[in-house]
């Protein structure tokens, strides 16, 4: 199955007034990200993509938070040992994208997604924009919105 591409993300945004970023570098890590763009790690939305029992989720997390797979079981009603991150071939299959791409929006499969709430310490966000050097900037609010995203504490402490 062939991933969904950036343009998929742009006509998402469009209506917004938002445009992608494009850089020469890749930004496929949190820290790459934040170094490409010149913001706070903790300012860059990674799109988690995990696998709860038979069903996919998306977690959104702050560059500088790593999630709680106990937390995120225990918010989905599923032992810890029925979560697991998605596999390249689940990402591109579920998502649409290849893992260090996959934005929060325009995806293959609709899914629940949860927001980090560590992620509210800010006002403007960059997500990830369909491949591996393609960043959104957004603010908190209309990412919640666009997506739908349920707040939740799932950082690990």
């Amino acid at each position: 199955m062939e991933p969904l591409t950036s343009d998929a993300v742009q006509a998402v945004l469009a209506p917004l007034g938002i445009a992608l970023r494009f850089f020469t570098a890749s930004t496929a890590t949190s820290q790459m990200a934040a170094d490409n763009i010149g913001c706070a790690l903790g300012q860059i939305v990674k799109s988690l993509c995990f696998i709860a029992g038979e069903a996919p989720v998306l977690v959104l997390a702050s560059g500088d938070t790593r999630v709680d797979d106990k937390k995120l079981a225990a918010l989905l009603g599923v032992s810890r040992r029925q979560v697991r991150t998605a596999t390249p071939a689940e990402c591109v299959a579920i998502f649409g994208y290849e893992p260090g791409g996959v934005p929060p929006i325009a995806h293959r499969t609709q899914v629940p997604v949860y927001l980090e709430a560590k992620l509210e310490r800010f006002d403007t966000v960059y997500a990830a924009g369909g491949a591996h050097n393609a960043i959104f900037p957004i603010s908190l609010p209309q990412l919640r919105e666009l997506t739908r995203a349920t707040v939740a504490d799932l950082a690990k402490t």
